[in-house]
């Protein structure tokens, strides 16, 4: 589903990512682990078309990511790819429902109809009662809860999360974590999550580790 090959990274001097290789299949909850500076949010970027390689390919479902430039890669990565950072950066001038809805607006459907799936998000987030609130109103797990739903809003074939509980108390990265389980098995969600987070690794798929801009094979 996702497929990267032979992805390099530099950053003047310094090779960041280093010839990396990477599948993800759909429905796949992929962690990967590493120590600082292993290139682990570097190459998550890159995969999500945040960031620019200097080299190597990316398909996503066979869409080669790598040759969309401008317009029809901003259109394609609202489409088909959610996110969800340690830091939620909802905005703080828009409530909960809105801050949701802010992505499918962006993509033209219909007001009503985004609403709706937002609503329905935020209750199975257990946001229900929260939905006007403004992120400044809310807690540290519900602003995460509701950067998930806004991941969520446009159906994406994959959502990266990058160190997406290492903000939060146990108690709310382990919501967190049992989430992510919640959304794969019912929704067949597909996530590739960079994390320090052992507990949140071990609940994956499959784990990979980075050391110095490269995937180690087992």
């Amino acid at each position: 589903m996702l497929k990267a090959v032979k992805i390099h990274k530099r950053y003047g001097q310094l090779h960041v990512l280093k010839g990396v290789d990477i599948e993800v299949n759909s429905g796949e909850i992929v962690s990967i682990v590493g120590s600082s500076g292993a290139g682990k949010s570097t190459l998550l970027h890159i995969l999500g078309t945040l960031d620019t390689p200097d080299a190597g390919q990316i398909y996503l479902h066979n869409t080669p990511l790598h040759a969309l430039k401008g317009k029809k890669l901003a259109a394609f990565r609202n489409s088909n790819i959610g996110f969800v950072f340690q830091f939620h950066h909802l905005l703080p001038e828009f409530t909960a429902l809105e801050n949701v809805c802010i992505p499918g607006w962006i993509l033209g459907k219909k007001k009503k109809e985004v609403e709706k799936d937002a609503l329905k998000l935020l209750t199975t987030l257990g946001l229900a009662d929260r939905l006007e609130n403004k992120p400044q109103a809310l807690s540290g797990g519900e602003q995460q809860r509701v950067a998930v739903a806004r991941a969520l809003i446009n159906k994406p074939a994959i959502v990266f999360a990058d160190e997406p509980t290492g903000n939060l108390d146990s108690k709310n990265a382990k919501e967190l974590h049992d989430l992510f389980v919640h959304l794969r098995n019912e929704y067949k969600q597909t996530f590739l999550i960079v994390t320090h987070n052992e507990e949140l690794a071990g609940m994956s798929d499959r784990i990979l580790h980075m050391k110095d801009g490269l995937i180690e094979t087992p």
